[in-house]
C-alpha cells in the first residue's frame, strides 16, 4: 500500500492536479473565516459594483484630513470626470460646426478640453441640432468650467431643530482622507453581482457546493456502477443479460436529456443541492458499469477466482476479496471522473434554470445563470462571470490530471 501511495505522488500530472485542487478546498475552508457571514446576504443597493476598495462617503468627511498638492491630479480628476459618451458628444459637437479633428486624440483629455475652450460658444445653433442636445452642451460646459474651477466643495445638512442648511464641512481639491482612518471601508476584490453580493464570497461558498453536489453524484452513480458491472460481470448469464438491457435503455435516452426531464418534473421548491447531486448519480452510473464489467469478466476465470470458488467460498467473499481489489485503481479513476462530470451537470442544469433552488445555497451554475439573465456578460461586468468560468475550469483540469496521473501509475502499457 505505501509503495502504491509513494508510485501515485511520484507522478507529476497526478501531483500537479492534486495540488490545485487542495487549494481549492483549502481556500474554501479558510476563506469564511478571513470573511464570515452568510454569502447570500446583499451588501448593495445597486447591481454589479465594480472590483475594488470602497470608502464610506459619509465617514470620510468628517475624518481628518492631510493636504498634498500632487503634480497630476486636476489632469487625473477630469479624466474621470469625463466619461467615453461625454467624449464622443463632444467630438459631435466639433464636426457639426465643422471645426478639423483628424488629428484630435479623444483619449488626450487635455488636447480635448483645450480644443473644446477654444471652440465652444453656447450661441452657436449648429445644422440639424436639436434645442435638447443645445442645453446638454450647455449643462456640460458648464460642469467642465466648475470642474477646473472650483477648489473647495462645501458640505451642508438641515438642521433638525431650526429647519435651516448649516455648513458641515469644507473640502479642499487638495484634501486626502487615509483610508485607515475613515471608519466604514469594504474591499471587494470581484465586485458585487446582480443582487448586490460580495462575489468572492458567494463564489467561495458556490465552490463548495459544487464539489458537494460532485462528491455525491460521483459517490452515487460509481456505487450503482459498480454492484451493476460486478453482478453483471461475474454471474453473467441472465443477469448479464438483464442488467446490459437496462444500461442500454439509459444508454440510448442521452443521460443530459433524462436529466432535464427528471429535473423538471421536481417542483423548484423540493430541488435542493442534494436531490440535483441524487438525480444526476442516478443517472450517470452506465458507463462505469459497462466499463467494470468488461473488467470483471477478464478476472472471473483466473486461477486465484477459480481456486476460491472450488474452495466453497460465497459470492460476496469472491467479488470483495479476489476481484473488487484488482479493479479498484479503475474505481478509483472512475469517481474522479464521475465527480468532474457532475459538476459540469450542475452548471449545465442551472443554466438551463433546473438547478437547486435559488434562495438556498449558491453553486457554480447558479452563479452563470443569474450573470446570463442580467446580462453581465453585455455590460462588461466580467467578474461575474469569467472567475466562476475559471473556477469551474480549473476543478475540472485538476480531476482530470489527477486522473491521467492516476492511469500512468496503474495501467503499465502508459509506462514510459
Amino acid at each position: 500500500m505505501k509503495n502504491t501511495i509513494r508510485q501515485v505522488f511520484h507522478s507529476p500530472k497526478f501531483v500537479v492536479g492534486f495540488c490545485i485542487f487542495m487549494a481549492i478546498l483549502l481556500t474554501m475552508l479558510i476563506y469564511p473565516f478571513i470573511n464570515p457571514g452568510n454569502p447570500l446576504k446583499m451588501i448593495g443597493l445597486g447591481t454589479f459594483a465594480k472590483p475594488g476598495t470602497y470608502v464610506s462617503l459619509y465617514d470620510s468627511v468628517t475624518t481628518e484630513t492631510s493636504i498634498f498638492k500632487l503634480p497630476d491630479a486636476d489632469a487625473k480628476r477630469l479624466d474621470k470626470f469625463l466619461s467615453s459618451e461625454d467624449r464622443v458628444s463632444m467630438v459631435n459637437w466639433f464636426t457639426a460646426v465643422g471645426i478639423d479633428i483628424s488629428t484630435l486624440d479623444i483619449t488626450d483629455t487635455n488636447a480635448l478640453l483645450s480644443l473644446w475652450k477654444a471652440n465652444y460658444d453656447p450661441a452657436l445653433k449648429p445644422k440639424g441640432m436639436t434645442k435638447a442636445q443645445r442645453n446638454y452642451y450647455n449643462r456640460l460646459n458648464d460642469s467642465l468650467n466648475a470642474a477646473s474651477t472650483s477648489d473647495t466643495l462645501t458640505v451642508t445638512e438641515v438642521d433638525a431643530s431650526s429647519g435651516e442648511t448649516v455648513e458641515k464641512a469644507k473640502i479642499g481639491v487638495n484634501d486626502y482622507v487615509n483610508v485607515g482612518n475613515v471608519a466604514n471601508v469594504k474591499t471587494l476584490p470581484l465586485g458585487t453581482d446582480n443582487f448586490g453580493r460580495d462575489t468572492l464570497k458567494e463564489l467561495v461558498a458556490a465552490c463548495g457546493t459544487s464539489i458537494e453536489i460532485g462528491m455525491i453524484a460521483g459517490a452515487v452513480a460509481t456505487i450503482i456502477g459498480l454492484l451493476l458491472g460486478l453482478l453483471a460481470g461475474y454471474l453473467g448469464g441472465m443477469v448479464d443479460d438483464l442488467i446490459m438491457f437496462l444500461t442500454n435503455i439509459f444508454t440510448v435516452i442521452p443521460s443530459f436529456v433524462l436529466l432535464i426531464l427528471i429535473n423538471y418534473s421536481i417542483n423548484q421548491d423540493q430541488r435542493g443541492a442534494t436531490t440535483v447531486a441524487l438525480v444526476i448519480g442516478l443517472t450517470s452510473w452506465v458507463w462505469t458499469a459497462r466499463s467494470v464489467r468488461s473488467q470483471v469478466i477478464s478476472l472471473r476465470n483466473r486461477d486465484h477466482v477459480n481456486l476460491s470458488r472450488l474452495s466453497g467460498h460465497s459470492l460476496p467473499r469472491i467479488i470483495l476479496t479476489d476481484i473488487l481489489p484488482y479493479i479498484a485503481s479503475y474505481v478509483m479513476m472512475a469517481f474522479i471522473l464521475q465527480v468532474s462530470s457532475g459538476i459540469l451537470a450542475e452548471a449545465q442544469l442551472s443554466l438551463l434554470g433546473l438547478g437547486p433552488k435559488t434562495t438556498e445555497v449558491p453553486t457554480l451554475g447558479l452563479m452563470m445563470n443569474w450573470a446570463m439573465l442580467y446580462s453581465a456578460h453585455l455590460n462588461g461586468s466580467w467578474w461575474a462571470y469569467f472567475p466562476v468560468i475559471m473556477v469551474i475550469a480549473f476543478i475540472s483540469f485538476s480531476l482530470n490530471l489527477m486522473n491521467t496521473g492516476l492511469d500512468q501509475v496503474f495501467n503499465p502499457t502508459l509506462r514510459d
